[in-house]
């Protein structure tokens, strides 16, 4: 572990997290890796689902180990006066609320934007939900899948005459994450150097996808055109795409841009296509896609991945193997960036876990412990407010904690 005496970027800003699973816990997440005193509150029953999710260690989600860290576990019934009592009292002196229950839950508990913003006028609250707090859809369940679905993403994921399809992760949960990530510092900044008031951040999932959906719409509105699936290759950007080696892997080459496809058939002994003059710029390769990428895969299919990657690198083409797991944790540069840490799970086995991103030069961000065990900070925590004792033995046989 590291010295948990040198000072990081958020050190005494105060994160009280309401809510499960990725969206808001991810956001919660990266601001504890830069220092912020995270509350994760769960419930006492079973607590987040995620500690139940993918590959379980002894019970555990190894994936709550990682998104939990430098988070302190305390266990509340938020269904529970006393609970949302508690709640409030947390709130007084926080920096940031973030949560991702569905809208309205909160305010049938007295803990919406209205209640703790009264209680703390400084508040900022980072509130995610599948459509926002407003419009004629905010009533409606959505996750990740959905969210990347009405944001645009899945129609253009895939090939052309199959299914859309969706990546192996929850992209729209993440980038949510971030996009409340961002507004949860700029509010901080304006309240803090600007003087303004707290305010809360309506992050949507479908909104967070949509965000980064490039020219999709300004090509609709402009030219009528909807962007369809097109595989592995990048639309309008040529060439830039996935091709089969001779010993049955694959490459990605990116030559995007102008002098990167000349360097590209240099180095592929297509002289005659570099000089070209209809490909001297990619509007002009865009409308030759077939033959380009044709070009690059007869000479892609009579080399290895080896030699493939090797000519191309000689060449400052980029390019890449498709990584596996056992690619990246075996990666050098991931090593030497730091992006592979070691750490101790309860019963003393190592397992590696990402490093943290960005990296900050001055203070940089850090992993001080694993998620933790259900509850495990609830008696400090409440004890730092004034229920200790028989008060809070109490709470604990009513089931409140």
């Amino acid at each position: 572990m590291e010295d948990e005496s040198k000072r990081m970027a958020l050190e005494g800003v105060k994160v009280v997290e309401l809510g499960a699973l990725i969206a808001g816990p991810y956001a919660a997440s990266l601001l504890a890796q830069f220092g912020a005193e995270v509350i994760k509150i769960e419930s006492p029953g079973g607590g987040d689902p995620l500690r139940g999710w993918r590959k379980l260690y002894h019970g555990t989600s190894l994936w709550w180990y990682s998104q939990s860290r430098n988070k302190k576990s305390v266990t509340l019934n938020l269904k529970d006066p006393r609970g949302q009592a508690i709640v409030r009292r947390l709130v007084k002196d926080a920096d940031i609320v973030i949560e991702n229950f569905r809208p309205g839950t909160l305010e049938q508990w007295g803990l919406g934007w209205e209640d703790l913003s009264g209680i703390n006028p400084s508040l900022i609250m980072v509130r995610v939900s599948g459509y926002g707090q407003t419009g004629p859809y905010k009533d409606r369940p959505g996750f990740a899948a959905i969210a990347e679905s009405v944001g645009g993403l899945r129609y253009v994921a895939g090939y052309p005459d199959r299914p859309p399809v969706r990546v192996g992760v929850s992209i729209g949960d993440t980038l949510a994450s971030l996009y409340g990530v961002i507004g949860a510092l700029l509010a901080l900044h304006h309240h803090k150097v600007n003087g303004g008031k707290g305010q809360y951040v309506d992050v949507a999932l479908y909104e967070a996808v949509f965000g980064v959906m490039e020219s999709l719409i300004p090509e609709f509105s402009g030219f009528g055109h909807t962007r369809e699936r097109t595989g592995a290759s990048l639309p309008g950007i040529v060439p830039s795409s996935t091709y089969p080696c001779r010993d049955g892997s694959y490459v990605i080459i990116a030559g995007n841009s102008d002098g990167i496809y000349k360097r590209l058939m240099h180095a592929i002994g297509r002289a005659d296509l570099a000089d070209d003059p209809r490909f001297s710029r990619n509007d002009g390769r865009a409308q030759h896609t077939e033959l380009l990428d044709g070009a690059i895969t007869q000479w892609t299919q009579r080399h290895d991945l080896s030699d493939v990657l090797s000519t191309l690198e000689a060449a400052d083409v980029p390019s890449a193997r498709i990584y596996t797991a056992a690619d990246i944790h075996a990666d050098p540069h991931y090593r030497a960036r730091d992006m592979i840490q070691s750490f101790p799970l309860p019963d003393g086995r190592i397992i590696d876990f990402p490093g943290v991103v960005p990296k900050l030069s001055e203070t940089p961000g850090e992993t001080r412990w694993l998620g933790p065990k259900l509850g495990e900070h609830t008696e400090q925590v409440l004890a730092a407010i004034g229920i200790v004792g028989q008060a809070f033995a109490d709470l604990k046989a009513q089931g409140i904690v």
